[in-house]
Parts: C-alpha cells; structure tokens; sequence
C-alpha cells in the first residue's frame, strides 16, 4: 500500500519536521485515543499469548514472587495475564489514555486493576511499597530520549523492588536496525494480522515507527534505538548485580536473530546466571 493511499492521523502532533521530535516528555501526545483504541489490533492478545507462553509467569514464579509492578501496563495484556496467574499486579502507566483502556480490558476480563498514572523518573512518588518485581515490557523503554531519564528511571524501579527483587525489561533489537537493516517476523509481539509496524526513519537517536492499520489509518512513534550492551551497562551501573539477556525467550542467539531483547535485572547476586555466563558488563 502506498503512503498516499493512507490516512495519517490528524490528533498526534510531532510538529512541522516529526525527526526532529526526541523528547522523552512527548509519549503523552503520541499515545492519543484513536491510536490506543486500535493497539490490540497490532497486539493480537490470543496471538500474543500462544506466541509468548508462559515464560514471564514462569520466571516470576520460579523466584516465588506475589507481588508484581507493571510499569508499563498499556492497554493491560501482562498486568491481565498475571492477575489470572495468582499474582497480585499494580498496573502502571505515564498515558491515562493507556490506563483507562487497561481499566476497560480488565473488566471485561472479570478484574479491577489496580491502576496508577506515574512517571518513570519519579515513580516512588506516586507508588508505594515494595514488590517482588518490576515487569518494563513492549519496547517502552526506549521512549526515554536523555541518559538522565533511563538512569532516573532505572534507580526507581530499583528502588521500588525487594532486596531480592526482579526486574524484567524488553527492548527491540535496534543493534540489528541500526547495523543490518530492518526485518522481522512479528513472531512475538505484535501478532496481529494485516498490522504493519515498521521503522519510517532510523538513526542513531531516533527511531520513527509507522503503525498503519486495514482500516488504512496510520499513527507514528519516535522512539529511542539504545543498544543491548548500553542498556546492560546502565542496569549494572544503578545497582544491579547480575542481568541475564535473552533473544526473543531464548537463552543462545545470534545477534541479528531476534526482534526483542529481554533483560532479567536481579538485585541480589544470582551465581545461577553468572553460570550461564550472562553477567559480564
């Protein structure tokens, strides 16, 4: 489908040059209610959940985690997935917009999430307490644009967590984007069919992904394209003592395989992933 065959939408604002937009802050004009009430269709939560399996409640499980902190909650998938795995879920999220639909999606699932609007860089502030993990899931991260902003938001999540807590956080394989190109098979997050979401612009600070939905509407995000071994860095560097890092659920990957990095931040040492030869910086 060409671009003048589509229908960009007229409620997200990047300004006159959209490439010059790299502002952690402007999430919040990205995620309008037209682009969040078609997110599902990029999800496909059916897709999702056979393509993804039990890897996260597995994880969580196997450390005997209860309590759980989504802080990237969006229209609710994992916070829901979760819930209906035992574990009690604070849902979080900086787009009320994303909120509200989470809160919608729980209900229709029989459960009211307990939701909070927060922002990363100061998310003790408006959550309280401790929890057994930290799930940053769906590439979130990299819509923080300064260094600042991923150290500040990495040492609260650190600091919301137990002594012995979790912190599990996915990024795309911008390594590949940036090095090779990009390609992928949309074989674990975004399963929904006739969605495209590919890259429209991509440097070494910006990232502008184009959703474009059967209904030919399109919407954009600017996104940051932070690389593995940085984003490894900077876990270690904020405190914490061993990160696992997987391709796409598996433990052995060539670098350009997977579409998604996952990082598994332990707080308290873990001889089990140093074993796997996962915790050098």
């Amino acid at each position: 489908m060409n671009n003048d065959e589509t229908t960009p939408s007229p409620h997200q604002n990047f300004g006159d040059n959209p490439i010059d937009t790299r502002e952690t802050d402007h999430y919040k004009e990205e995620y309008v209610d037209e682009f969040v009430d078609k997110w599902d269709q990029l999800i496909d939560w059916e897709a999702r959940s056979k393509s993804e399996g039990a890897f996260f409640i597995d994880e969580l499980k196997r450390r005997g985690a209860r309590q759980i902190l989504d802080v990237a909650a969006g229209t609710g998938f994992h916070s829901i997935r979760l819930l209906q795995a035992g574990f009690e879920v604070v849902s979080a999220d900086g787009s009320p917009e994303m909120l509200a639909k989470a809160f919608a999606n729980g209900r229709k699932h029989g459960y009211i999430l307990r939701t909070v609007q927060a922002d990363w860089r100061w998310l003790n502030r408006d959550i309280h307490g401790k929890f057994d993990a930290v799930i940053c899931l769906g590439n979130s991260f990299t819509h923080l644009f300064a260094e600042n902003d991923r150290r500040k938001a990495l040492a609260e999540f650190y600091a919301a967590l137990r002594y012995d807590g979790i912190l599990i956080l996915d990024q795309r394989n911008y390594d590949a984007i940036l090095d090779e190109g990009f390609s992928t098979k949309h074989t674990y997050y975004y399963c929904g069919e006739n969605v495209k979401a590919e890259p429209e612009h991509v440097d070494t600070g910006l990232a502008r992904f184009r959703y474009e939905f059967p209904d030919q509407s399109v919407f954009h995000l600017n996104m940051c394209p932070i690389r593995k071994d940085y984003v490894r860095k900077l876990l270690f560097q904020v405190g914490f003592q061993s990160v696992r890092t997987l391709g796409d659920f598996k433990e052995t990957y060539q670098q350009t395989e997977p579409d998604f990095f996952i990082h598994l931040a332990e707080k308290q040492y873990n001889y089990e992933a140093e074993d796997k030869g996962n915790t050098t910086t």
